[in-house]
């Protein structure tokens, strides 16, 4: 499965939205309102997703799914 499809499909689930909610080039905070705490936990549930760390610095990358999806793209790629 394509990273972005996982990492949509895990955001459907942690923010309960709807799938047609999450564009790409969404900014999550600005559009579905995505809060600090929400983020830690997605930060979290990337990591046992997709079996890799991220440092709490990297959550201020995470503005759109495409930015979610680079540095975990970045991570999986090592």
């Amino acid at each position: 499965m394509e990273t972005k499809t996982r990492i949509k499909d895990l955001l459907v689930k942690l923010l309960k939205v709807k799938p047609e909610e999450l564009k790409d080039d969404l900014n999550l905070s600005d559009s579905i309102g995505v809060d600090s705490t929400e983020m830690v936990e997605t930060l979290i549930a990337l990591e046992k997703e997709f079996g890799t760390k991220l440092s709490p610095k990297e959550i201020t990358k995470f503005s759109t799914i495409n930015d979610i999806d680079k540095v975990i793209q970045s991570k999986i790629a090592k």
